[in-house]
């Protein structure tokens, strides 16, 4: 199955032309990358956060696996859903799936289950693959949407992911799809954005979904970033780094209902 794209148009430019020329405007030139075994990306429209995921792509190598993790927002399908073969279509062209990834992942991860509904309407994976596609032209992918669960879950999830990974041949990236708090004034979400990625920058992801639970941070892909925490712990990571951060009133002047977004690497 091409699963074809849900919010080109919207999110992102639709024609491949506007595309390309948006990328290479705002993806930065000559950066310094480093090899990362995660990465956290935010994942609003373009115009509010793509620079700032493009910051944290360009300074990363992007090996030719990727998996990608998204907090579910429509609540269709599994909780822990894997699109595992096939591709997606982006305006820059169809980006295959890493089926072998895929099956390898499903077969020692007990959480994850095939599931390609979950994926049908999703935005969260979907705005970082023409980002991911256009830094490396033979990109292949496994998209894994995450909706509901406990902490012990999501634990559980991360320690079989990064053990799963641990036993793959190839270079793996885990990419965790999350904007930072929605809808409170710019210094509020500034303030409780700190909570949140000072927890993430401590290698801590137990204490990054307590942050965000118990000072109400709606940090929507809270899950995704505490899955790909505890799977890099388990594949050795040992720091982490804030490459960018902003909020969506410097886009369009409106400070009194800002969501935030962080870019960070883990290595």
């Amino acid at each position: 199955m091409i699963r074809e794209p849900a919010v080109a148009g919207t999110f992102y430019p639709q024609d491949r032309e506007e595309l390309l020329a948006y990328l290479q405007q705002t993806v930065p030139a000559q950066v310094q990358t480093e090899t990362c075994l995660g990465v956290i990306s935010p994942h609003a429209g373009y115009v509010y956060s793509g620079a700032i995921a493009a910051s944290v792509f360009a300074a990363t190598v992007i090996p030719r696996q990727v998996v990608i993790l998204g907090p579910n927002h429509h609540g269709l399908g599994a909780d822990a859903a894997v699109f595992n073969k096939g591709g997606w279509k982006t305006p820059l062209g169809n980006v295959p799936i890493a089926v072998g990834l895929a099956e390898h992942l499903i077969a020692h991860c007990p959480l994850l289950q095939a599931d390609q509904s979950a994926h049908r309407l999703e935005h969260s994976i979907e705005v970082q693959v023409p980002l991911l596609q256009y830094l490396q032209p033979e990109l292949e992918i496994v998209p894994i949407c995450l909706g509901s669960g406990g902490l012990d879950d999501w634990l559980a999830l991360g320690t079989s992911l990064g053990q799963a990974l641990n036993g793959w041949t190839e270079k793996v990236l885990i990419v965790a799809s999350s904007d930072m708090n929605h809808f409170l004034a710019a210094d509020e979400t500034r303030r409780l954005d700190q909570l949140a990625i000072d927890a993430v920058l401590t290698l801590d992801p137990a204490r990054l979904y307590r942050t965000v639970r118990d000072n109400h941070i709606s940090m929507c892909g809270v899950v995704p970033a505490v899955v790909m925490l505890q799977a890099v712990l388990e594949r050795g990571a040992s720091k982490c780094r804030l490459v960018g951060y902003g909020h969506s009133g410097e886009v369009n002047g409106d400070m009194s209902r800002v969501v935030g977004y962080a870019a960070m690497s883990v290595s």
